[in-house]
């Protein structure tokens, strides 16, 4: 577990010879503090936790690191400074307040630290899309063999990401992180915090073009992955071999290179692919001379691209063919995409965690192997950038071939209703609305048995409340 001198070590370099205290976990949100936790006090856009460190206190913290003075009654011991040694600190009995020059900073040394402490192997995974189900199946089936850690949520950036690692202790032996991309840079920081041996790439999408720029600035962010693994035989970069954008980084990589896809000329390839709709898919999967029937109940046909991700890492941390089916056939994994009945009887597919161009069409996709009155609540797809309209024009031509009736959400909504009537959907069977709340009361009395209604957006509109009503629809 990590301790007091720990913390000082990794901040000022030297320890207290008198301090045994060890910590429980480390957290930024006072209201998950347990009894013995490291609270850490951030200052973000909207709050501030230096607000809540005597909360933080309350709820049983041991210790709270912050970058400021504040109003409290517990010992504060400023370490802001560089022109002392701990045998000239007075250390209090717990709880106190450790004062360093910034928070945040204070958060990522110590994870910088805790990591190389560590024995344990770590994959790491980004991508445009698939990054998240990626990092759930890959724990799943790495748990068969090792005790195996991941990030929860989208613990992904520069904040999350440390608090995972302090979260770790000495008996783990994989850990699985998931890296977000916003800025460039961001992935080689983030990397050079987890040391990871392996590096998974999912593919490279026009998600965050807003900020990032063009896919191939995307590309070259992403690229930052591999580029940090250690060289062959310790690293391994699994690549995606059908996104033309990720094969080339093959060459800027000295760890070993495992590609995957749906090509023959893949190291893992799979073909043979059938959507069993709720039921899951199956496929024949090939590595080097073997060839193995799969079914696993995962939802839509582009789901074989994951597990293909999950079978790859899984071959290099060297899980056996029986545990590597065993553990891709758990079923534990969550899948963002959640099919709920309603009272009514209609199938509700809940995509609505956020929405991309290549998510909302895979997504589109399984609602085709589906039987019944298909309808399609499709909302904005928001941090586009220049590939905004192109990308809202693709979803409503798919959604034409698809659907029986198709509700548009927001402004850009407008561009998915306006494309699938040109590609030959009838305009009685298109609907655009604002808001989420319209598409909630267009829906709430028209469902009826046999309806299958797939609800996707962007998160920023809301439109998982559409489901939450429309799942207690009589």
């Amino acid at each position: 577990m990590l301790s007091i001198n720990d913390i000082l070590f990794a901040l000022i370099g030297s320890t207290c010879k008198d301090s045994q205290l060890t910590i429980t976990e480390t957290v930024i949100d006072s209201r998950k503090v347990i009894p013995g936790a490291l609270f850490i006090a951030l200052k973000g856009e909207r709050v501030d936790g230096h607000n809540f460190v005597n909360k933080a206190f309350d709820n049983g913290a041991l210790v709270a690191i912050i970058e400021k003075d504040i109003t409290t009654h517990h010992k504060i011991v400023d370490l802001s400074t560089n022109h002392f040694s701990t045998d000239e600190i007075d250390f209090p009995d717990p709880p106190f307040c450790l004062k360093v020059q910034k928070s945040l900073k204070a958060l990522q040394t110590m994870a910088h630290y805790w990591r190389r402490k560590l024995n344990i192997r770590v994959i790491s995974i980004t991508g445009s899309v698939g990054k998240s189900s990626t990092k759930e199946l890959v724990a799943e089936v790495l748990s068969k063999k090792y005790r195996t850690h991941k990030n929860p949520g989208n613990y992904n950036n520069e904040i999350g990401l440390p608090l995972t690692i302090l979260s770790l202790g000495k008996g783990q032996e994989r850990l699985v992180l998931e890296m977000g991309f916003y800025y460039t840079g961001e992935i080689t920081f983030l990397c050079d915090i987890a040391l990871p041996q392996v590096g998974v790439l999912t593919n490279v999408g026009t998600v965050h073009a807003e900020r990032a720029g063009s896919q191939e600035k995307i590309a070259k962010g992403k690229a930052e992955l591999v580029q940090a693994l250690p060289s062959a035989p310790d690293g391994t970069a699994i690549l995606n071999f059908d996104d033309p954008l990720i094969r080339p980084m093959a060459k800027m990589t000295k760890a070993k290179v495992i590609f995957y896809g749906l090509s023959p000329e893949a190291d893992l390839w799979a073909d043979g692919i059938k959507g069993n709709g709720l039921k899951g898919i199956q496929f024949i999967l090939h590595y080097k001379n073997k060839q193995i029937q799969l079914q696993v109940p995962l939802l839509g046909r582009h789901s074989v691209q994951t597990v293909l991700r999950a079978v790859a890492v899984s071959l290099v941390e060297g899980l056996s063919w029986e545990e590597i089916e065993q553990g891709l056939n758990q079923g534990h994994t969550q899948l963002r995409l959640i099919a709920v009945k309603t009272k009514s009887g209609a199938l509700i597919l809940d995509d609505t965690y956020n929405a991309t161009p290549e998510s909302t069409i895979a997504a589109l996709d399984l609602l085709q192997e589906l039987e019944g009155q298909k309808i399609a609540v499709l909302g904005d797809m928001l941090e586009l950038g220049q590939y905004e309209h192109q990308a809202h024009q693709l979803v409503g031509r798919r959604a034409a071939e698809v659907v029986q009736h198709l509700i548009a959400v927001g402004p850009r909504g407008k561009t998915i209703a306006e494309t699938a009537r040109e590609a030959g959907l009838a305009p009685t069977a298109i609907t655009w609305v604002e808001s989420a709340n319209d598409a909630t009361e267009l829906l709430q009395y028209n469902l009826e048995e046999g309806d299958v209604v797939l609800i996707k957006g962007s998160h920023g509109l809301r439109m998982d409340r559409i489901s939450s009503v429309l799942e207690e629809v009589p």
